[in-house]
């Protein structure tokens, strides 16, 4: 056979493996998968067919291995079974009529109750949050769980680190969860596992990637979670991680970014709910069912007592909990909605639900950060904002050097979410996430002088000054809009 014969053999061998990758990428890639993702998919597969279909199999699948599945099965039946009864809300100040279907739903999806007679307060100074839960750390006396999407040692974290070694000395059993991923690409990881061990705290990673080990899954499912619970007589959680506000990265610090955040301090019965969420990760990671904490029944003295449910999301779930909890309460809103959310790539049942809000009359503000410190979710926002600004939503940006990292929105003047998750397709598909809705006029007050402050640090943009971007940005934010759809 000739050298001319051989390579027109091998064009067309190559032209039929290509053809029938095609074929193959329209049978598989759209089965049980959003409609924007599959094209997008299909897209990559086609304009760069090999490069494509290896991207699709190493990050193509959004489910978690099938064990961690059934464990998530597991502990539901268990939260359920041990959460039954606990609810103790009261219904002496009428419900709004829409919310009891989503308290249902809720138990439905995440297995966790709606809880009466909770206290909760909101910081937003970074410091204070860490001085607050470093202050129930030195108060505990049985038990410390904490787990956090980035645990790390540094000098900003140091006191609470020592609070932690001097709780294990004392006697208190110290639990830590950190994800393995987002903590390995820290600055401090090897130092802050070495402490860990030193101080004789029981910890384990999240979702490791550890091939060699046996332990593995889609890199980028990651366990995002915030908490921590002392003694289930004191709850913490929401957006902030245990690190140095710059997240000592170089790139930050040169730009003299820092991140702005909300934490949620709980009291009272919900701080048990928090616990059962922990919990149900530490089994996940460990396999060790841990005994429930009998805890006395905590209870709260305030002006109001909170009714507060706890909404756990993520890939170990069947449904996306926290996108339906937040488009159930997005369509109920009869006045207002006021978002926050540092990631904001909506998919299209939330971009609807916003615009339509608006077209109902309702007034809808969004709070983003005027900068970016991940530039692909931050150019891939940027598409959305000419639809949202036209669609009459206000749209107002932190200014630098701040990066608005906070996570919450609330509705009308009866209900606040506040929690771990963004508002995009990472948080809504790929991320463990964990949102706590409450209701309380006295909380949504509080929320609102959040917002408040939010609006004094802020810029409103407007359609004007928005239709003045000039085309490369256009391109480069439409063009990030469409790899977003990658999960």
């Amino acid at each position: 056979m000739d050298s001319g014969t051989l390579t027109w053999i091998i064009i067309v061998i190559a032209l039929i493996v290509d053809f029938g990758l095609r074929i193959v990428a329209i049978i598989v890639i759209p089965r049980n998968r959003r409609p924007t993702s599959a094209t997008a998919w299909l897209l990559a597969v086609y304009f760069i067919p090999y490069l494509g279909w290896l991207f699709f199999l190493l990050i193509g699948s959004y489910k978690l291995p099938k064990q961690r599945r059934l464990r998530q099965q597991q502990i539901n039946q268990f939260i359920l079974d041990s959460t039954e009864g606990i609810e103790r809300v009261r219904r002496d100040h009428p419900w709004p009529p829409w919310l009891e279907p989503v308290v249902r739903m809720n138990r439905s999806l995440g297995a966790m109750p709606l809880v009466g007679g909770n206290a909760a307060s909101l910081i937003g100074a970074y410091n204070e949050s860490l001085d607050a839960m470093t202050e129930a750390v030195n108060a505990a006396k049985r038990y410390v769980h904490v787990e956090f999407y980035i645990l790390s040692w540094d000098d900003t974290t140091g006191p609470f680190f020592d609070a932690l070694e001097a709780a294990v000395k004392r006697g208190v059993t110290v639990r830590v969860l950190l994800d393995h991923i987002a903590s390995l690409r820290t600055r401090d990881y090897k130092r802050t596992i070495k402490r860990l061990t030193e101080m004789g705290a029981q910890w384990r990673l999240m979702l490791p990637v550890q091939p060699l080990k046996g332990k593995y899954q889609r890199p980028d499912l990651r366990n995002h979670r915030k908490l921590l619970v002392a003694d289930g007589r004191v709850g913490f959680m929401g957006s902030q991680n245990v690190i140095d506000r710059t997240y000592n990265k170089r790139s930050n610090i040169k730009r003299g970014l820092k991140w702005k955040e909300l934490v949620a301090r709980l009291e009272g019965p919900i701080v048990a709910g928090l616990n059962a969420i922990f919990i149900t990760d530490w089994y996940s990671e460990t396999g060790e069912l841990l005994a429930r904490e009998r805890d006395p029944i905590a209870t709260v003295t305030v002006e109001e007592e909170l009714d507060c449910q706890l909404v756990p999301s993520g890939p170990g779930f069947d449904n996306e909990n926290n996108l339906k909890l937040f488009l159930a309460l997005l369509y109920y809103a009869t006045e207002q909605i006021i978002i926050t959310s540092p990631y904001f790539v909506p998919d299209e049942a939330m971009l609807t639900a916003l615009t339509t809000a608006v077209q109902r009359g309702i007034r809808v503000e969004l709070f983003v950060s005027e900068i970016g410190d991940q530039g692909l979710v931050y150019h891939a926002q940027r598409s959305y904002y000419e639809q949202l600004l036209r669609a009459g939503v206000k749209i107002w940006m932190y200014k630098a050097p701040y990066i608005l990292h906070a996570k919450h929105f609330t509705i009308d003047d009866e209900v606040a979410v506040i929690g771990s998750s963004n508002m995009d397709m990472r948080s809504f598909m790929l991320n463990a996430e964990i949102s706590l809705m409450v209701r309380g006029k006295t909380f949504v007050a509080e929320m609102r002088e959040v917002e408040q402050g939010y609006r004094d640090a802020s810029k409103q943009l407007t359609l004007d000054e928005w239709m003045k971007q000039p085309l490369r940005s256009t391109m480069l934010d439409n063009l990030a809009r469409l790899t977003s759809a990658l999960q």
